[in-house]
């Protein structure tokens, strides 16, 4: 098995290239899955006393329906990693006034910076074509951040001048739009969801090519809406057809994207499925609402299998939603190793 090649735990660019960015086929993928499956099950301790305390014996785990997901919550009491070496980076959720963080020891950062890339080429193209605005202030004003440390790559891969961030400079912000409109120029703006709202509340633009891509978040600062009335908002705001999303998470290194209607794919090293909320160790067929679990092989040197407490369904093509998220009292199964 190709996760015999190891030197001090950390597999080598070489496998990481030929076997997770560049799986083509759903027996690629399940071919890869099992085998970081063996590697995470031997050298991820938070990892290997789960499924000890579940009774399960990696050995045993011959088809990918049947890995066990650990739960989200982990990250936030425990160092989830599968490597012995030093994180190059540590990432942070942001978390409420007096919560606990969750935190991603990130061992190896050029593997992230190939998932995203990749990702975000494979759903928009290059960036250095691209006009890349971020509108992210609660993610910006803080360490830590995935999402910040995504978008300043993007960006600086961008050759527009007018590519960067507006925190809270909204009028400067409509006047790039208005020019970049004016040139014809590709132009993405990405936004936490809450910072696009303020923005349309006293902003109009009339630019029926930009792709705003929420990014979500409401973080206190407004009341809770559903997506169809943001989106709604959004577009009317922008004068755009659809609102783009993007779906990823601190204690992941890959993200999923929606260009429109609430409808995500994942690129595919990444893959949804969806367990029952009542029974975390059963998967739900397509079109059943259930709480998401996530498959992301880039998280080969911390933990691939993740079951967050995020809602939504899955679909025979693929494509999934998020509905929401629901309380952690209804995760059974995470209790084994919280303290």
């Amino acid at each position: 098995m190709w996760f015999k090649q190891i030197t001090n735990h950390v597999l080598t660019d070489m496998v990481l290239t030929d076997r997770i960015f560049s799986i083509s086929s759903a027996v690629e993928f399940e071919e890869t899955c099992l085998e970081i499956f063996a590697f995470q099950a031997a050298h991820c301790s938070v990892y290997t006393e789960y499924l000890s305390l579940l009774g399960i014996l990696p050995g045993t785990i011959t088809r990918v329906e049947d890995i066990p997901f650990l739960p989200i919550e982990l990250f936030k009491n425990h160092h989830v990693t599968a490597s012995i070496q030093e994180p190059q980076i540590v990432f942070s959720s942001s978390g409420t006034t007096g919560s606990t963080q969750s935190k991603h020891y990130v061992v190896d950062v050029a593997i992230y910076e190939q998932s995203f890339r990749e990702a975000f080429e494979r759903f928009y193209g290059y960036p250095e074509n691209i006009a890349i605005l971020a509108l992210l202030p609660a993610y910006a004003e803080r360490e830590g951040s995935s999402l910040i440390y995504m978008v300043d790559d993007l960006i600086r891969h961008s050759i527009h001048p007018l590519s960067g961030y507006f925190l809270y400079n909204h009028d400067e912000l409509h006047h790039t739009l208005h020019g970049l409109k004016a040139s014809g120029t590709k132009t993405i703006l990405l936004g936490v969801t809450y910072a696009l709202l303020d923005f349309v509340e006293h902003y109009e633009i009339d630019f029926p090519n930009l792709i705003v891509m929420e990014t979500g978040g409401m973080k206190g600062k407004r009341r809770e809406m559903i997506r169809e009335q943001v989106h709604h908002l959004l577009c009317e705001g922008f004068h755009v057809n659809t609102i783009h999303s993007e779906y990823g998470m601190t204690e992941l290194l890959s993200q999923a994207y929606s260009q429109g209607k609430g409808f995500f794919h994942c690129p595919p090293w990444m893959k949804i499925s969806i367990r029952d909320t009542n029974d975390p160790f059963t998967l739900l067929p397509a079109g059943r609402t259930g709480a998401i679990n996530v498959i992301d092989l880039a998280n080969v040197h911390s933990c691939s299998f993740i079951a967050t407490q995020d809602l939504g369904k899955a679909y025979s093509d693929d494509s999934f939603e998020v509905l929401g998220r629901f309380d952690q009292s209804d995760i059974r199964g995470c209790n084994l190793l919280v303290q």
